[in-house]
């Protein structure tokens, strides 16, 4: 775990060099405080439910911006095989670079503590609901997290990997919720929309805390990231 700590504290750092994660944070912060301004209106609950809500397709397409290079630009670089003949195992280099993203993640979600002090300054804002939300958009980033990672091992173009995830967690995520609003929607496509991502995520932004929501989160990361080492390690011996 100390050698993963390294790489997650050299992966962090990267993103403060990187023009693509300055984009990002301000595409980021730009459209949540556009959203923020609809929570904010006179007569509007003071549960950021807007913002929250909205905040899982902003990093739809946000996350793979920012993992597109994990790994991709490691193999197109050729500084993955120097990683690779070091003392260090795969398993180090996947959850190093993941901690490193989500430390990134974790600081792109600070300054949006600002919305909470105005609502605080000018109103009475719920705590439960912004804990909640809080606790759940770091779930749900955590997970984008290892499948942009996942995607990032595959190739070595970070456009690829980028478009990849972007599809993948869109698949998951965006299209449930749209198949959701449709009327006469057949029984198995029902139990698959309520099972989706934005599903499990609004109950968070609610201010519900369901374990069994957090363990879906939490095993779907590691079967990313289980599946992102099982890729390092087969390319290792090739």
């Amino acid at each position: 775990m100390t050698r993963a700590t390294v790489i997650a504290r050299r992966e962090l750092g990267s993103y403060f060099y990187s023009p693509i994660a300055y984009v990002a944070l301000v595409i980021f912060l730009l459209l949540c405080g556009g959203m923020f301004w609809k929570d904010f209106r006179p007569g509007e609950p003071a549960v950021m439910r807007t913002i929250f809500d909205n905040m899982v397709n902003i990093l739809v397409v946000v996350i793979p911006l920012l993992c597109m290079g994990l790994l991709a630009q490691e193999w197109a670089t050729g500084t993955i095989e120097t990683m690779m003949t070091a003392p260090i195992g795969e398993s180090d280099i996947v959850v190093g670079k993941f901690l490193g993203s989500l430390g990134f993640l974790i600081i792109l979600l600070v300054p949006t503590l600002l919305y909470v002090l105005m609502l605080r300054i000018y109103g009475h804002p719920e705590a439960g609901p912004i804990v909640s939300g809080y606790i759940g958009i770091i779930l749900v980033g955590a997970m984008f997290i290892s499948v942009a990672l996942f995607c990032s091992s595959l190739t070595r173009s970070q456009i690829v990997a980028a478009v990849a995830a972007m599809g993948i967690l869109a698949l998951i995520t965006i299209v449930p919720w749209l198949l959701g609003g449709l009327a006469g929607l057949p029984g198995f496509w029902r139990s698959v929309v309520d099972q989706a991502v934005f599903r499990r995520y609004s109950e968070f932004s609610r201010g519900e805390l369901d374990t069994g929501n957090i363990a879906f989160f939490v095993v779907s990361t590691a079967v990313f990231l289980f599946f992102t080492v099982k890729v390092l390690e087969s390319r290792r011996w090739k």
